[in-house]
């Protein structure tokens, strides 16, 4: 007998500044979407907030670290989202 258990959504608590917070509403938002990377989170994201795309650059941070997009999540990681910053 084989069983094979599904993983459904992940929920991920996001953190955004700058930009970015205008843009999800908020400066946290609890993201649900099947995913386990980076970059799915980055493609969830695209999908549920438009505006994020016409961003030049946005990174992701996890657990306080830049992350690359294969980075694995876990439910309990920090994530922020870190949009482009001018300085002068």
């Amino acid at each position: 007998m084989l069983i094979l258990f599904l993983k459904g959504d992940m929920k991920y608590t996001v953190k955004a500044f700058g930009i970015t917070r205008d843009i999800l509403g908020g400066r946290e938002k609890t993201i649900e979407f099947e995913g386990q990377t980076v970059a799915e989170l980055r493609k969830s994201l695209q999908e549920k907030y438009p505006a994020l795309i016409g961003l030049k650059s946005l990174l992701i941070a996890v657990n306080n670290q830049y992350a690359e997009d294969t980075t694995e999540l876990q439910e309990v990681d920090e994530i922020a989202l870190i949009p482009p910053v001018s300085g002068g």
